[in-house]
């Protein structure tokens, strides 16, 4: 989508100056791993408009292909407003109902476009924007299976897409399908019906997944593998605007896991760049270099005995 981010501080219906930028939790990821270093594929929908454009350009410009993106002459880019605080609740408004990204089917989900990947990552939210997107997402697994690529998913329930019930027919399937969850805990109690770590463990049991990474409520982090647990304390740090932590910890995570780390180092680095990404305004102005990432998590490291929150 485009992002018209108001100015910092001020309310929605008070706000004059907009700076525009791009949103989206799965381009969000997408644009983390390019600055990070990896070769990262967006597969979606926009409008054939200025916006749908702009947000193309701005994906291009991070080094994120986009030949797997179609443009709509029909229907307009997704847009969405937002404020920017660091103490309130954001005020977030969505204008999607009929945009090109809900208009996506199972046909533009062709083989071709995961050939290569070594990991497919999604949300929750594609499959809650329209049937057509629900059975495209499915087609998305099915395809990553083809090729041999893990399927990494985040529910990143938005529950002005839909009611909880709708949430829990449509996303909660998907928690089983894939071999990498990155979920809240919040998430797993809506979605799976019981405590964070009996789901996560259930999981790990009964689903597909090799390793279930669970963001709690404190903001510590914890990841569960059938070898076992480790966990992660939040690195303490001003925060401008908290819009995009997630989709920062998803980029942190998959890239160590890309790289072959260990689930303890995976979760510093993913804790890192959400780290980073709460001290800039916007969802991606934070995301870092794999050099910035480095660099600040030594820092971290280094005062690491008097982190608190």
């Amino acid at each position: 989508m485009l992002l018209m981010l108001a100015e910092p501080g001020m309310p929605l219906d008070r706000a004059v100056s907009f700076r525009r930028s791009v949103a989206g939790a799965e381009s969000n990821v997408a644009q983390g791993l390019a600055r990070l270093g990896h070769w990262a594929r967006w597969i979606g929908r926009v409008g054939d408009d200025p916006a749908g454009e702009a947000v193309l350009r701005e994906l291009r410009a991070d080094g994120v292909d986009v030949s797997g993106a179609e443009m709509d002459p029909q229907a307009p880019t997704g847009l969405l407003l937002r404020d920017s605080h660091a103490q309130r609740v954001i005020d977030v408004q969505y204008y999607r109902a009929g945009s090109a990204a809900s208009l996506l089917s199972p046909d533009q989900i062709r083989l071709e476009m995961l050939e290569g990947a070594r990991v497919v990552h999604v949300t929750g939210i594609t499959p809650m924007l329209s049937e057509p997107a629900a059975q495209a997402t499915w087609a998305l697994i099915e395809r990553a299976r083809q090729v041999g690529a893990a399927v990494s998913f985040d529910p990143n329930v938005r529950r002005k897409l839909g009611s909880e019930h709708e949430w829990i027919r449509t996303v909660g399937p998907l928690l089983r399908e894939a071999d990498l969850v990155i979920a809240g805990e919040d998430e797993l109690e809506l979605l799976l019906g019981g405590g964070a770590e009996e789901t996560s463990k259930a999981l790990l049991t009964m689903g597909r997944a090799r390793t279930v990474v669970v963001k709690r409520r404190d903001h510590s982090s914890a990841a569960l593998s059938r070898d076992g647990e480790c966990t992660q304390e939040p690195f303490d740090v001003p925060v401008c605007d908290p819009v995009g932590a997630g989709d920062a910890f998803a980029a942190g995570w998959l890239s160590a896991w890309l790289r072959g780390q260990k689930a303890e180092v995976a979760l510093a680095e993913a804790a890192c760049v959400a780290a980073l990404v709460v001290q800039a305004p916007g969802d991606t102005d934070g995301l870092p270099t794999a050099h910035t990432r480095d660099r600040a998590l030594a820092g971290f490291l280094e005062g690491a005995d008097s982190v608190h929150r």
